[in-house]
């Protein structure tokens, strides 16, 4: 099974680029954030795509996240859900077997910093009561932190800058460490410090891989022990943010 999630900057804009993905990649989930489209907006095309169960949640140029799901790992519909701390249309989740499948869009906190904190407390308490209930969660998306420095290029390390900041890397870490969860992407590339997923879309930044590494998978430990590789495909596409794509050696 594969797993991808990927910013699209504008699901409008990125409709070909989203098809050729699908057609070219064929994942098995689907994750996207940052689509600016109601459900009435997104393109036909991408509404009724073929083997897959779709679902959007959106507003109309803002925010939302999309999930979509390939009837084959699925036969039955699944039920989309959102927590009860969705705001902005940010945040859906599937279950798939065992597994629940979160497709989400942390806010980045440029204009209301408290409510991005508040909105990581949430995926805290979550992802804590999942791992209670021995759920085995997937949190797939754009969470507009960097982890550390690491996961920032030098060039772009700024004391307390919104992304890099002490207090939400720590409230990261506990959504990480209280969920019970494994960091994919770094785990199958530990010491890797040019591992970017965003650029700063001046200067030619992505050219010259001077980003930072902001969109992740997070796989409960159950989940990370059948995954058997996690890449960024930083080469594709002309969003501001690169998809992640993770396979799993089976359906647990």
């Amino acid at each position: 099974m594969k797993i991808a999630t990927w910013n699209v900057n504008g699901i409008r804009a990125r409709q070909t680029q989203v098809l050729e993905w699908i057609r070219n990649d064929g994942p098995d989930v689907i994750c996207l954030q940052e689509i600016k489209a109601s459900r009435e907006q997104v393109p036909e095309a991408l509404c009724e795509m073929s083997g897959y169960w779709c679902y959007w949640h959106g507003e109309r140029a803002y925010s939302g996240v999309g999930l979509h799901i390939r009837r084959d790992i699925s036969p039955e519909k699944p039920h989309f859900e959102h927590p009860d701390f969705d705001s902005e249309t940010r945040i859906v989740t599937a279950r798939i077997g065992s597994l629940v499948i979160t497709s989400v869009y942390v806010p980045n906190g440029g204009k209301d910093f408290a409510a991005k904190m508040r909105f990581l407390e949430s995926m805290e308490r979550y992802a804590t009561e999942c791992r209670t209930r021995k759920i085995d969660l997937i949190l797939c998306g754009d969470m507009n932190v960097a982890r550390t420095d690491m996961d920032v290029h030098p060039k772009e390390r700024k004391p307390n800058v919104i992304g890099q900041r002490p207090e939400e890397r720590e409230l990261f870490e506990r959504v990480i460490a209280n969920g019970g969860m494994v960091d994919l992407g770094r785990a199958f590339d530990p010491d890797n410090d040019r591992l970017f997923t965003w650029w700063p879309p001046w200067r030619n930044m992505r050219q010259r891989n001077i980003g930072w590494r902001l969109d992740y998978i997070l796989a409960s430990q159950a989940a990370a022990s059948r995954v058997t590789q996690c890449s960024v495909c930083a080469q594709f596409g002309t969003s501001d943010h690169a998809p992640v794509v993770a396979d799993f050696a089976d359906l647990p």
